[in-house]
């Protein structure tokens, strides 16, 4: 197990996708073992988790962020690989954090705009920078799993929702006129705590068991041209404050599976603050293909150091690993 040095230092850069931040590794993490990224996420998962705990839990990180290791690509014509984590664990996949990475590397001058291939765990990612800075995600393959699936929630009582994939599993539940906006978060975050407790007691995963590891409210918005607005739990429990990219791709797969939306018709997915994603899908070998587009913005680079004999150098509340604080 790879622990810092008393001259360790990682590099950053750290942006944010309609409120939702992204920090970017870009030095100084050390090298993942493995043919491909996938197998370079499990190796990350298994012996390397220390280094996402340090990066962002507290005193360095906090519960929203999002963090991304850039990897040399394995794919072909890709302009680099990336895996995704947070303070709760691994992601498959991250629609804002992708935004957030092309941005990045545009920021540090090694991309312009154009279109840009990306290699994730969950497959190849395509992404078009614009000339205004807007970023279009055509993201891997999405689909709706189990429509109407019912869950006994305590304190709430039967809940029905849709199991779809995205690039994460989501459980996407029609919230009516609740209202999700920034005076309900209490409220909000006990109730998808609940659902997602229940889900897990259930036995409700993703296809060959896969977990449920998010989960969408969404309603009607009452903003003029925009389609829906949702409230999106993550893994650690913190709220999306962007739209949410694989949560917004999800929920196309739903409404093309009703028939509500064709392939190349726009959807406009605003989020808990009020920011906004544009969305569409072609269908590609039958497959649903949905693009998700929105603006990053950077908002600091630096490094992140570790000293020799801090106790918190892991994180608050997290054990260290033998040795590190020598």
């Amino acid at each position: 197990m790879a622990s810092p040095s008393a001259h360790s230092r990682l590099t950053f850069v750290d942006s944010h996708t309609a409120g939702e931040p992204t920090r970017v590794i870009t030095g100084g993490f050390p090298v993942l073992p493995g043919a491909t990224l996938t197998e370079q996420r499990t190796a990350f998962s298994r012996d390397f988790d220390h280094w996402r705990s340090l990066i962002n839990n507290e005193p360095r990180g906090h519960d929203v962020l999002v963090s991304a290791v850039l990897v040399e690509p394995r794919a072909p014509d890709c302009a680099a690989g990336v895996i995704f984590f947070n303070n709760a664990g691994m992601l498959g996949m991250c629609g804002h954090g992708t935004i957030g990475t092309i941005a990045t590397l545009a920021y540090l001058g090694k991309i312009g705009p154009g279109i840009h291939r990306l290699d994730t765990p969950v497959g190849v990612v395509s992404a078009a920078l614009h000339e205004d800075g807007r970023v279009s995600v055509a993201n891997v393959a999405a689909r709706r799993y189990r429509a109407g699936v019912s869950v006994d929630v305590p304190g709430l009582g039967p809940v029905r929702g849709d199991v779809a994939w995205g690039g994460n599993w989501f459980f996407l539940v029609d919230a009516g006129s609740r209202t999700l906006d920034l005076t309900e978060l209490a409220a909000l975050e006990d109730e998808t705590r609940r659902i997602q407790a229940a889900l897990n007691e259930q036995g409700v995963t993703g296809e060959d068991g896969a977990p449920i590891d998010h989960i969408e409210l969404f309603t009607h918005s009452s903003t003029p041209g925009v389609d829906a607005r949702n409230y999106v739990r993550c893994p650690g429990g913190a709220y999306d404050r962007s739209p949410c990219g694989t949560g917004t791709s999800a929920k196309l797969a739903c409404l093309a599976a009703d028939g509500q939306l064709t392939p190349g018709q726009t959807w406009v997915q605003e989020s808990v603050i009020g920011s906004t994603f544009e969305a569409r899908y072609d269908v590609v070998d039958g497959e649903i293909r949905p693009t998700i587009t929105g603006r990053a913005f950077v908002t600091a680079e630096g490094t992140l150091i570790v000293q020799p004999g801090d106790p918190y150098a892991w994180g608050i509340g997290v054990k260290q690993p033998a040795g590190a604080n020598d």
